[in-house]
């Protein structure tokens, strides 16, 4: 009985280091996948006609200022319930919040984001429940979590494109259809092999 033992053992070292192969891909792959995300926030403030930005929306609805505001601050809070061991930027204040001050917020918050998802997903630091809210049931770390962020993010930008054009200030089609080039976004952040690769 004892033969088997080394076999077993070699056995269990090699899935325990394919597992971890595989957990650190999914963190590069989740980081990588939030970054172009926050490329796309970038791009609509990027081309947004200035005069949109603070604008009323009818109906009593958020401001385009309002929304990207909160895209932060919910992502400060995020870090500050998930990872606390991680600083949170400074959150934005949706009445006095300039273009450029939510560009520079955002890039701060989405690299906390960035380094939170490296460590719930990567296998490798102190992140093991994703807390969405003081309120919300807490979820162990997963793909889930990356799930989630991303929807959240997702549903706000829809909103911004659609109360730009409520407002008169629609958008460049080259810039909606924009969000949906994947491969020139993961370029654009840095990572040249593209949607499913690993460099």
């Amino acid at each position: 009985m004892a033969t088997h033992k080394p076999k077993v053992q070699s056995q269990r070292g090699r899935v325990h280091g394919e597992l971890a192969g595989v957990r650190a891909q999914l963190g590069r792959a989740a980081v990588r996948t939030f970054a172009a995300n926050e490329r796309m926030n970038q791009v609509l403030i990027e081309h947004l006609d200035p005069a949109a930005w603070g604008a009323r929306p009818p109906g009593g609805v958020r401001s385009i200022a309002a929304i990207f505001t909160h895209l932060h601050n919910v992502r400060c809070k995020w870090l500050r319930l998930t990872a606390p061991h991680l600083k949170a930027p400074a959150k934005l204040n949706r009445a006095q919040c300039t273009p450029g001050q939510a560009r520079a917020a955002l890039a701060e918050s989405a690299a906390g984001c960035a380094e939170m998802l490296a460590e719930a997903l990567g296998g490798e630091g102190r992140v093991e429940r994703f807390r969405r809210d003081g309120w919300g049931q807490s979820w162990p770390a997963g793909v889930e979590m990356l799930c989630y962020m991303l929807a959240h993010e997702a549903h706000h930008r829809g909103q911004v494109c659609m109360l730009a054009h409520q407002l008169g200030f629609r958008l460049p089609i080259q810039v909606t259809s924009g969000l949906w080039n994947w491969e020139k976004l993961w370029k654009e952040c840095g990572a040249a092999g593209g949607p499913g690769g690993d460099g």
